[in-house]
């Protein structure tokens, strides 16, 4: 257990600069103004939860997915719509509710923002083997996954 700890002590400053070469960095900003998308962030990260999603999002579930409120969601939704990157559509299993789908436009923003992300990564992981950057997939996703699951219940507990 002690070298568990250990590991994990050297582990998280690895993940601290991680942290900060995406914010600090300021990865996205730069992914969008390299994609000459003419967007902020938000309305980017709205085109992407759509993107990764495969289908339609009602606001609330696009809200839940970029740990937002719903309000600033709705409020990019909206700008969204006037520059024709999303439009709503008809939700089949409740005919009262809408959900928001990119356009053409919109999916080709997203698509642009994310070629630019992958063409970093690549050239980032460039010098990897195979074997190597397919650990670092699993193992990444595996942590994310269990670590989100433990946030999770940490926020169910109560106070």
């Amino acid at each position: 257990m002690d070298s568990d700890r250990a590991l994990l002590a050297e582990l998280l400053p690895r993940l601290t600069q991680l942290s900060r070469t995406f914010n600090r960095g300021r990865l996205v900003e730069h992914a969008i103004t390299a994609s000459g998308l003419g967007l902020d962030q938000p309305s980017v990260s709205i085109l992407t939860a759509l993107q990764l999603a495969g289908e339609p999002l009602r606001i609330g579930e696009i809200a839940s997915r970029l740990q937002v409120v719903g309000p600033h969601v709705t409020r990019q939704v909206q700008a969204l719509e006037k520059r024709g990157l999303v439009r709503r559509v008809t939700d089949p299993a409740d005919q009262r509710a809408r959900l928001i789908a990119p356009t053409d436009a919109g999916t080709a923003a997203a698509e642009q923002y994310f070629g630019t992300m992958l063409g970093w990564f690549t050239e980032a992981l460039a010098g990897w083997t195979a074997e190597d950057r397919s650990a670092l997939g699993r193992l990444l996703g595996r942590f994310v996954d269990d670590l989100s699951a433990r946030m999770a219940a940490l926020d169910d507990e109560p106070r």
